[in-house]
């Protein structure tokens, strides 16, 4: 027998992030605060298709629509997320539910459907992109963890220490402007616009503020010289943002930060901690991110023309080419500029 998906906007929804706590498999991406976070900065409308059953969550596919001049009215689940894997209980049937969703896609005039995930909704079907995914068990304790990094993460943590680099955790509104001058250099060097201002205060004012992220900020010589922004749901912590100013990359300022991010969750009880999505062919931050001794996962995207019924390759997922070049010679205030307008279009 099919099962009938209701469309729960969390953002109203009083107790979501309770319900959603029950999951063990939920993320701060399901939650209402990151639902905040990308209706606030981009206007995206909540579409979040659930099954709640005696007051527990038995399915969840949480889609914001998109709408853009420049790519189309789509469905994404969900927008500048890493990923965000449907949430299925075993005891109920995955096999009417994908049709749900492309019957309301077609609809609601979507041209096509995106999951960042897979959460067992897919058999047998490719992928249209997928990136590597790396989790850090933080259960065995400071010293066991620390003890798995790669001798170069070793030295390197050790380096910053001896250079008096020194890193703190905070939570004040005034960190992200420092945090965001630096994603601002590391956007220029990498050729690509930074995300707007606005996009991180929302962070902040969502997640951050309610003790669900926070920002690690390293210091050298009474000047912040890189940083990392964090944020965590249930045992589960993920490594969203990081930012740096290459001048002091000699000081090994990123692994610190990373080091004592790690070091505050395992201290504070959390279990997962996620590196992130990287693409394929960054074969130096893959490298990075397996020397601290992570488990290396594939992180499967799943997009669906609803037009042509059918699943399709995304565009390639590399950054390079002639826009890029164009970034990194570009004046900040310009490429800020460019990036408040064109990033609720790339969602």
């Amino acid at each position: 027998m099919p099962i009938k998906l209701d469309i729960v906007n969390p953002i109203n929804y009083p107790s979501w992030n309770s319900l959603l706590a029950l999951s063990p498999n939920a993320t701060i991406f399901h939650s209402s605060d990151w639902a905040k976070v990308l209706h606030e900065s981009y206007n995206y409308k909540p579409i979040y298709f659930s099954l709640i059953q005696n007051n527990r969550l038995k399915a969840l596919i949480p889609f914001m629509e998109v709408k853009s001049i420049l790519t189309g009215k789509r469905g994404v689940a969900l927008p500048f997320t890493d990923y965000c894997d449907p949430i299925l209980s075993e005891d109920i049937p995955h096999e009417n539910i994908f049709l749900h969703l492309s019957k309301y896609g077609k609809e609601a005039g979507w041209k096509y459907i995106e999951i960042r995930g897979n959460g067992g909704l897919f058999h047998d079907i490719s992928s249209s992109s997928f990136y590597y995914g790396h989790v850090l068990d933080l259960t065995p304790g400071e010293k066991e963890i620390y003890s798995r990094f790669k001798d170069t993460i070793q030295r390197n943590i050790k380096k910053a220490i001896k250079e008096n680099v020194g890193v703190s955790i905070i939570s004040a509104a005034e960190s992200i402007r420092e945090f965001y001058r630096l994603h601002c250099i590391t956007r220029k060097e990498h050729g690509l616009p930074p995300q707007p201002l606005h996009f991180f205060q929302k962070i902040h004012e969502h997640i951050i503020s309610k003790g669900h992220g926070f920002i690690a900020l390293a210091t050298h010589s009474g000047r912040v010289i890189a940083g990392a922004i964090y944020l965590h749901f249930g045992e589960k912590a993920i490594y969203k943002y990081g930012a740096s100013d290459r001048k002091y990359q000699h000081l090994r300022p990123n692994n610190l930060v990373m080091w004592e991010a790690i070091r505050w969750y395992s201290e504070n009880g959390y279990k997962d901690f996620c590196f992130g999505r990287t693409e394929p062919e960054n074969q130096g931050l893959l490298q990075f991110k397996r020397g601290w001794g992570t488990d290396e996962k594939i992180i499967k995207y799943f997009r669906y023309s609803v037009n042509k019924k059918r699943f399709i390759e995304s565009n390639s997922s590399n950054n390079t080419g002639l826009h890029t070049g164009i970034f990194r010679a570009m004046p900040i205030p310009l490429s800020r500029a460019i990036g408040k307008v064109l990033y609720k279009h790339m969602g």
